[in-house]
């Protein structure tokens, strides 16, 4: 059962913010299938998990030791359901996606980042990888292996005939257009099952009661040689008034934090690419235009999410080798140069690992969330703050040149010889 809780930590536990991580570990353990900090108070940290209370998965921490010199690597962190700014709508953050990958030899994002539905905009040094092995990666625990292609299979929720007629119509356009290698596809005899659930800090996630129709369904694809899997399911309990105020710019996203559940849940039991999109792109929600925010107009106006997966994980990058799947390159921690996220979202896994391994984390202000967990409220110390993704994009150019950040700020300390 993937069900959600709040914790709280006392700050006397911590004597910083770099514990927190292996206190949330020895008391959850693998349990934990995603987790961020969702508010701080003077005494108290607040977190916000997605527990997983079925099978255990079991990843390492910290023990890439390998080293592939000669590339540079940027995580990009577009956190969903907490009502990003840019990249909270459809596909907004891919421009600043661009952007970004055009400092660093690759640029490991979330699918949500650059997908809109019948639309995708990635750069071929874009790694279109899963939350989960996100985390994994910026732990240090795995490596991501980035394959020439990927044979994918598709999940497909029990859909009625003029559903089913759409979502073929897709599928053979990615095969038709795109070249992906897509022909192991599942049709669920039951409902997969996946809720959205709301946090009590206003951020949404999801729930799922039972995974067994998920599992039977990925057991299937793998059982055919697939090497990534997309999953196409209806979201249910979608709460419709605060969707329309969503497409009115005015709200988070409501179904992200459920696909995100589902997605998370496959990459840590099967270890392989996987990503999740609506089957049916609701539309009926009292909106008085039909023209809807700009940044979700890529959703409203396609019948499915489904077409922008299928293209995205057609070379996602593996977290092992496998057999058939060629791979082009391999990239770890030790090649990460930095991580980019909202500045008041710096809470997550990606940030409080980057943090405590010494890697830069790049917090952009006018990304602007629901949430409040910044450089000061958390005491981090390694932290640079920009303003936009631009003045990003100039730090990460400075990293990768060797440019001191000092140096190219006013005003420059004169340093002078002080006999003892």
């Amino acid at each position: 059962m993937i069900t959600n809780i709040e914790h709280t930590v006392n700050k006397q536990q911590m004597r910083s913010i770099r514990q927190l991580p292996e206190i949330l570990e020895k008391e959850f353990g693998n349990q934990m299938l995603r987790w961020f900090v969702s508010a701080v108070t003077d005494s108290e940290v607040v977190v916000e998990l997605t527990m997983n209370y079925g099978d255990q998965y079991v990843f390492p921490a910290h023990q890439v030791k390998d080293f592939y010199p000669g590339k540079s690597v940027v995580v990009n962190i577009v956190p969903t359901g907490v009502g990003c700014e840019i990249g909270g709508y459809a596909a907004d953050a891919a421009p600043v996606t661009a952007l970004l990958a055009a400092c660093t030899d690759y640029l490991v994002t979330n699918p949500n980042a650059v997908n809109a539905s019948n639309f995708i905009h990635m750069d071929k040094n874009v790694l279109y990888t899963e939350g989960f092995m996100i985390d994994q990666f910026c732990k240090g625990g795995i490596n991501l292996y980035k394959p020439y292609a990927n044979k994918v299979g598709l999940i497909i929720e029990k859909a009625r005939p003029e559903e089913l007629d759409v979502i073929y119509n897709i599928i053979n356009t990615a095969r038709a257009v795109y070249g992906v290698h897509l022909e192991e596809i599942v049709v669920t005899e039951q409902l997969v099952g996946g809720c959205c659930h709301i946090n009590k800090s206003g951020s949404y996630v999801g729930k799922l009661d039972d995974a067994q129709v998920l599992f039977d369904a990925c057991d299937r694809l793998l059982a055919r040689g697939v090497d990534a899997i997309a999953v196409t399911t209806n979201i249910a309990d979608l709460p419709v008034d605060n969707y329309a105020r969503h497409f009115q710019g005015l709200h988070p996203n409501p179904v992200g934090g459920a696909e995100a559940i589902l997605s998370h849940l496959i990459g840590a039991r099967y270890r392989v690419p996987s990503a999740h999109a609506p089957l049916t792109n609701l539309k009926e929600m009292g909106l008085t235009s039909n023209v809807v925010d700009a940044r979700g107009a890529g959703e409203f106006a396609s019948a499915s999410g489904l077409a922008c997966i299928l293209m995205g994980l057609a070379a996602a990058p593996q977290i092992q080798p496998r057999i058939g799947c060629p791979i082009k390159d391999v990239i770890n921690v030790n090649n990460l140069a930095a991580v980019v996220a909202p500045a008041s979202t710096l809470g997550g896994i990606p940030t409080l690992y980057a943090h405590m391994a010494g890697i830069p984390v790049i917090a952009v202000r006018d990304n602007g969330t629901i949430l409040n967990v910044n450089k000061k409220t958390l005491g981090l110390e390694n932290v640079v703050e920009v303003g936009n993704y631009a003045e990003a994009a100039g730090i990460l150019q400075a990293l990768r040149n060797g440019i001191s950040l000092h140096s190219i700020h006013r005003p420059l300390n004169t340093l002078r010889y002080n006999p003892a």
